[in-house]
């Protein structure tokens, strides 16, 4: 069945003037936690001068589409040089383990002369929103099932166990000048230890080749619909995609039914990324990037 998302318009940008070192520019990857009524505290990526990461957060009230607090301190900063999270934090999403709540994140690491490179980390949430470090070590570090990069987890519980879908690098260059980054999956019985099973979404080279940041729902009719951010390799720049899975194991790439594209002028006219998919009062929303990977802030959209 054809869906399609009508743009809200922007909810917030992140202005110049005197902003937090660490959260100079970009609101990326937006992701949305309930706190009352129609507000929401969306927690996002800011960047300090370095292009470092860190997480920020501004409340939001969905229904008004306006913006009740702006946090001006970060809530978690990256680390500092050596840890496994020195170069940044790419938030995913927020799962719950009994009374326990985790952001798990891409943590972003650049050796010098060396290409840069992820693994996934995880972040507590305490009962008051703030965040803090889950480990001092890597929650999924390189191995021989994800040899290069890591990024951008999901995780949700499906039928009495966790399934986390993650970004895993083939390779940097798949002779098109673009990477081939793929989307896996692991499978945990606590939400804490993870076994990888490979590859979930089927890419195709010059199509849908360099994905990220997948955001899992419900499926309107059944099964589960996800939608993510990817590449063609065509030189095109970010597009939102989507595949659906009857059974959540094996998923259908769909990108004609994605139903968000960019606009033909404006804050997300050159590209469109890191969606973030959300149900409040019986509608479904989507939390979005535009351009400059969330340099222009992020907007709202609303399933019809």
């Amino acid at each position: 069945m054809t869906q399609r998302w009508e743009k809200l318009g922007r909810l917030y940008t992140p202005e110049s003037g005197d902003r937090h070192p660490k959260l100079i520019s970009h609101a990326s990857n937006p992701l949305a936690i309930h706190l009352d009524g129609d507000v929401y505290r969306v927690f996002y990526s800011g960047r300090d001068s370095q292009n470092r990461s860190s997480v920020g957060a501004v409340d939001i009230d969905i229904a008004r589409r306006q913006v009740v607090t702006e946090h001006h301190e970060p809530f978690f900063e990256h680390g500092p040089a050596g840890s496994f999270y020195a170069d940044g934090v790419s938030i995913g999403n927020c799962y719950r383990v009994g009374a326990a709540r985790y952001i798990l994140f891409m943590a972003w690491q650049a050796p010098r002369d060396q290409h840069w490179r992820g693994v996934i980390g995880r972040l507590a949430v305490n009962a008051d929103l703030t965040l803090r470090l889950d480990g001092e070590a890597p929650l999924m570090a390189i191995d021989e099932t994800d040899p290069v990069s890591l990024s951008y987890p999901w995780v949700q519980e499906e039928r009495e166990e966790f399934r986390m879908w993650y970004g895993s690098t083939v390779t940097w260059d798949a002779g098109n000048a673009e990477m081939i980054h793929a989307i896996k999956v692991a499978i945990s019985s606590d939400g804490h230890r993870w076994d990888r099973k490979g590859l979930a979404v089927p890419y195709e080279i010059g199509v849908a080749q360099a994905f990220s940041h997948p955001t899992v729902a419900k499926g309107m009719y059944g099964g589960l619909d996800m939608w993510f951010s990817y590449r063609a390799g065509t030189g095109q720049s970010y597009r939102i995609g989507y595949a659906h899975s009857a059974d959540g194991k094996n998923w259908e790439l769909d990108l004609d039914r994605a139903g968000i594209d960019v606009s033909p002028q404006g804050w997300d006219s050159e590209m469109i990324e890191y969606p973030y998919v959300f149900d409040h009062s019986d509608r479904r929303y989507m939390l979005y990037n535009g351009n400059g990977y969330g340099k222009t802030g992020f907007g709202l959209a609303v399933l019809t």
